[in-house]
């Protein structure tokens, strides 16, 4: 590996977020060359040599035990997911680098999951976050200015994260978009590592790196967030404002796709917005597929 290599990328950032105070140790003096705790500091906390953890920082050593790699994760005061993905990224960080990556398309058992899920705004998303299918209301709800069967084809298919970053329509959509913005680049971050090989994802996070300084300062954080269940006021603009709760089901037949919900409180004006906006784009009660949308492209 080499010095940019991701495991040490994540470290010297997660290090850097450390103070002295942070962790109950003593100040020498009040200038510091480095932001954070030095290396010396950490490795003295982990209980491992300070040689040691340079050479692991700096990409040189290989195959860290699970109990060093815990022992580091309690002295960066890790979370469970960021300690989860320190130990991804220790067993990722050696593959070898971008290569053309798989193509990809919505299970059979999906899309008729999806069709079956009727009037809830559902969509299966990807590996890298693309847009695999979706149902009609899942398309009104977040992309409505978008052709429907954008999906189907790998080229013009919607990717949730450039949709957040580079889309003005979907920025407007999130009331606090910073969150949400925060919350897409802590997933994206746990793609990367778990797809190190993926030349398309490593463009994806470059293109967004250029093209939207916020994402950029978001990215060198190396904030992790896995999807899981997240509550967001929306700011539609045909039925306006609502709330609705988004639950990310991952599928174990298919560990790369995931399924995507998006709720509102039972009796709730959210609930009645949703059901404006089904009767807005002519869906009724029979609602089914978007044109096109949950066909995947052929392999």
């Amino acid at each position: 590996m080499n010095r940019r290599s991701p495991l040490g990328e994540f470290l010297r950032a997660r290090r850097a977020q450390l103070s002295p105070d942070d962790v109950g140790l003593p100040r020498y003096g009040d200038r510091r060359r480095v932001p954070g705790l030095r290396r010396e500091e950490l490795a003295m906390l982990a209980g491992v040599s300070a040689g040691y953890y340079t050479r692991l920082e700096q990409g040189q050593s290989l195959n860290a035990s699970a109990e060093v790699l815990d022992a580091i994760a309690t002295a960066l005061h890790l979370t469970t997911a960021e300690r989860e993905h320190l130990h991804v990224l220790s067993t990722t960080s050696h593959r070898t680098g971008p290569a053309a990556p798989p193509e990809e398309h919505a299970s059979a058992d999906l899309r008729t999951l999806l069709a079956a899920m009727g009037d809830v705004p559902a969509l299966v998303v990807g590996r890298r976050n693309d847009v695999l299918a979706w149902n009609r209301a899942g398309h009104a709800l977040l992309a409505g200015h978008v052709d429907p069967a954008s999906p189907d084809d790998p080229v013009t298919r919607p990717n949730l994260s450039r949709l957040v970053f580079l889309d003005a329509h979907t920025r407007a959509l999130y009331r606090d978009w910073p969150a949400k913005a925060r919350a897409v680049v802590g997933n994206l971050r746990i793609l990367t590592a778990r797809n190190p090989e993926d030349a398309c994802l490593a463009a994806l996070v470059g293109e967004l790196a250029i093209h939207s300084t916020e994402f950029a300062s978001l990215w060198a954080e190396h904030t992790v967030e896995p999807c899981g269940r997240d509550v967001y006021d929306l700011a539609h603009p045909v039925v306006g404002d609502l709330t609705v709760t988004q639950q990310t089901f991952h599928v174990p037949q298919e560990p790369h796709q995931s399924l995507v919900t998006f709720t509102a409180e039972p009796a709730s004006a959210s609930s009645t917005a949703l059901t404006v906006l089904r009767q807005a784009c002519g869906m009724g009660m029979g609602m089914g597929m978007g044109e096109g949308a949950g066909r995947g492209p052929n392999p």
